[in-house]
Order: C-alpha cells, then structure tokens, then sequence
C-alpha cells in the first residue's frame, strides 16, 4: 500500500488519541469509587438486614408485652370480682373458703404474670438499644456510600467531558487520512489495540521489539511513501527523523 508520509505520520496523531480514548474507558471500568460504592453497598445491605432483624425483636417483645398487660388485667378483673363477692358475704361457708383460695391463686398467678411482664420490658430495652444501635449504624453506612456514589459520578462526569473532547479531536484526524490506510489502520487497531506505531531507534514503539536487520534493510529500501508493517506485531510502522534509519 502506497500513502503520502504526511499522512502516515498523521497516524501517529490518531493513534494517540484512540490510546488516550482506550485509557480513558480502562478508568472507567476501574474507577477506585466504583470499587468502594459496590464495597459499602454490601455494608449498607448488612446493616439494613441488622436493623429489620432487630426492629422485629422489638415488635415481637412489644406483642409480648401487650399479651402479658392483657393477661394480668384479666387476673386483676377476676381478682376483684372475687374480693367483691367475698366480702359482700353472700354464700355459704365453703363457697366463701373456695373463693379465698382461688384469690390466693390468682394472686400467685398475677405476681407470676407481673414478673414475666417485668423480664419482657427489660429485653425490650436491650432491644431498643440495639435497635437504635443498628439504625445509627445504617444511617452512618448510607452516608457514606452516597458520598462514594457522588464521588463515582462526578468522576464519571469528568471521564465523559474528556472522552468527548477525544472524540471531538479523533474525527478530524480520521477523516484527513485516504480511506485505505485508514481502513487498514482500524483492521489491526481492532485486532491488537494499536494500529500504528513509530519507528524509534530501529525499534517497533506497538510491541517495543527492535528490528532484525534484514528487517530494518527491506524498510531502509522501502519508497517514503510505501506503508511498512513490522513483521513481529503486524502493526504500520511510521518512519520519522527518530527511526534511526
């Protein structure tokens, strides 16, 4: 292939902005806050999991509790329609003897009830502590991982700026350069990330291997405006005062 050396070395301008474009899309894929937002989502998810796990304590005990209010309310009721009764003196004698003993029973049962109740509100104030403990906790994880993920979108946002401007510069130069070389150049950009490359001091700048000397004799030969492509990496190799030639 045959191509005017200006043109040829314009590739070297358009190498330089698809390797830039290339860079560019390699930190956005390897952005350090995408990183830490993925790392503080699973932090945010454990914590959250914390939370509802101990807000479901805390309304469990709270059913508990009410059960337990309802329970000894129940007692107390039946406890003083029977204290009414006894003292009201209506009966006989073994009437009124088994009232006493259901009231001893039932007084037996509420003080059972009213300690159950007690040991319930004191698991039930471990368990708000906890409670608000895990809800801090979530609060602080999700402060953090909104600030990552602002972080992580105005990289973004710089990223595209300059991919933009990339690209704004790399249509100009495409389209200066005859649709052959430029087709070539693209075949092999597309095959091995580069598609030119200088020839700096009898060396290949795409695979960064020097030049056997048969090689650097054939490119010695070779008309300015004949399109050299190094034997190793297949890649344009674009002769410039700094090949050593």
């Amino acid at each position: 292939m045959k191509a005017d050396p200006a043109d040829q070395r314009r590739l070297l301008d358009l190498q330089a902005t698809d390797t830039a474009l290339t860079q560019l899309a390699y930190r956005r894929n390897h952005l350090p806050e995408l990183a830490e937002v993925d790392k503080l989502d699973g932090e945010l998810r454990a914590a959250t999991d914390e939370q509802v796990r101990a807000q479901t304590a805390v309304d469990d005990l709270d059913r508990d509790i009410s059960r337990a209010e309802r329970d000894v309310e129940q007692v107390r009721t039946r406890a003083a329609k029977d204290q009414a009764l006894l003292e009201s003196g209506r009966g006989g004698a073994k009437e009124l003897e088994s009232l006493q003993h259901e009231l001893a029973s039932l007084g037996r049962r509420q003080s059972e009830l009213e300690d159950a109740e007690l040991e319930l509100m004191e698991q039930r104030e471990q368990a708000a502590t906890a409670l608000a403990t895990a809800t801090q906790q979530q609060s602080e994880v999700r402060q953090l991982r909104d600030a990552a993920e602002q972080r992580r979108d105005e990289s973004l946002v710089q990223l595209s700026e300059q991919e933009q401007q990339r690209r704004a510069e790399r249509d100009p130069l495409a389209a200066a350069l005859p649709a052959e070389l430029l087709a070539l150049y693209e075949r092999i950009r597309a095959n091995t990330g580069i598609g030119a490359a200088m020839l700096r001091a009898r060396r290949c700048e795409g695979c960064r291997l020097e030049l056997s000397g048969s090689e650097l004799a054939q490119v010695r030969a070779a008309a300015a405006d004949e399109v050299i492509r190094h034997e190793e990496c297949g890649r344009i190799l674009v002769r410039t005062d700094e090949s050593g030639l």
